[in-house]
């Protein structure tokens, strides 16, 4: 079923045409019931004046000018205040009401509260100077002055009432492309975590592969062929999730499948393995319920947690071991603490903090948990709680 409001909307000359043909029916038959005598808008003067210059064989010449009036009505959206108050001056000789309450609306619709204010001030002027003015008094002057000002107060009411919607529509509009750009945002910021956090731990890992092979070139043959193999592996797999990636960024509609495969908490061992593999100390400390009943939302965050705390300490504290301890169950909710020693010849420069701990910080606040660092003279811990269900 077509819409025929929208098909107006897209052809505003076709709207223009339809209300000037309905203002001059309108108009046609107030002429004709203010011939009885009855008055719907104060009036002045008969226009005799005018009537008299036009030719008397004119079949519509007391009709010209109130028609021409809504003819006018073609510009009311490029001048409404002109029209309106060129309109308002007519009406005191000639019936244009009807297009004058059109041009009012059209005010009301278009221009600010204030312009709405004085051109309706000045559309309902002349009831009280008819009041004022007029020698007579009588019903009918009373039913002009309440019809003029009931006429006068709906048009406007309306236009207001249509300004009001458009003004609302549009706000809702703006908010959902707000919102639309948030989640975007919310959307790369979440795949730059993914991209850090995963490219961050498999690049450390060939920089420690690389390294001992580096600073032991009388290595077997067979030392040398498992540590390139270890290379080549770690250098595989960050291209596959460096790719899984980006085959969601070039995805043209998100849905519900478009994201990276996501690890959970569970696969903690394969990190502990890779990391033990590196050369790193790494003691595991569990005391937890089925980690596989955990969300899995807050079941990511904890891994990568933990996938960056394992690539922190491969960075800045590879001598030393990394304890890891994950407690807590579906009521206490998830702690991860990990405690590390620190180099006396690697101080924390105030305020540094790098994109791991951040990205750690926002991960574990984006899924409703804490996260708390402390730095002492030998030493550096991380503790992080989460929910275990949202």
């Amino acid at each position: 079923m077509i819409d025929v409001r929208r098909a107006l909307q897209g052809h505003p000359r076709v709207a223009d045409a339809g209300v000037v043909a309905a203002a001059a029916g309108l108009t046609l038959f107030v002429i004709r019931v203010q011939q009885s005598g009855l008055q719907v808008y104060p009036r002045f003067s008969s226009g005799a004046y005018v009537l008299s210059l036009l030719p008397p064989v004119w079949p519509l010449r007391a009709s010209l000018i109130p028609l021409l009036a809504c003819a006018a009505l073609f510009w009311r959206r490029r001048h409404p205040v002109a029209l309106a108050l060129a309109l308002v001056a007519s009406a005191l000789v000639w019936p244009v009401v009807v297009p004058l309450l059109v041009a009012l609306f059209t005010v009301a619709a278009t221009c600010p509260p204030r312009t709405t204010v004085q051109v309706t001030g000045v559309a309902l002027l002349p009831v009280p100077a008819q009041l004022v003015f007029t020698s007579y008094s009588g019903p009918l002057l009373s039913a002009t002055a309440v019809s003029a000002v009931a006429f006068v107060g709906g048009a406007v009411g309306w236009g207001l009432y249509v300004a009001g919607v458009r003004e609302r529509a549009e706000r809702a509009e703006r908010e959902a492309d707000l919102r639309a750009e948030q989640a975007r945002q919310h959307a790369r910021e979440e795949i730059a975590r993914e991209m850090h956090d995963v490219l961050a731990h498999r690049l450390t890992l060939l920089s420690v592969h690389a390294g001992a092979l580096e600073f032991h070139p009388t290595a077997s043959a067979d030392q040398v062929a498992e540590a390139a193999g270890v290379i080549r592996q770690s250098a595989g797999q960050a291209l596959e999730d460096l790719q899984d990636v980006l085959r969601v960024l070039r995805t043209p509609t998100v849905h519900a499948h478009a994201e990276p495969p996501q690890p959970a908490v569970a696969d903690l061992d394969r990190l502990v393995e890779e990391s033990r593999a590196a050369g790193a100390t790494v003691e595991v400390h569990r005391d937890t319920e089925d980690l596989s009943t955990m969300d899995p939302a807050t079941s990511r965050a904890a891994y990568r947690i933990l996938q960056e705390a394992l690539t922190n300490h491969r960075k800045h504290a590879p001598d030393g071991p990394l304890r890891l301890s994950l407690t807590g169950g579906t009521r206490a909710g998830l702690t991860i603490t990990a405690r590390n020693p620190v180099r006396q010849d690697h101080p924390e420069r105030p305020g540094a903090a790098g994109q791991g701990l951040v990205g750690m910080n926002e991960r574990a606040a984006l899924a409703g948990g804490s996260m708390r660092r402390t730095r002492t003279a030998t030493g550096f811990s991380l503790e992080i709680w989460l929910p275990w269900t949202r």
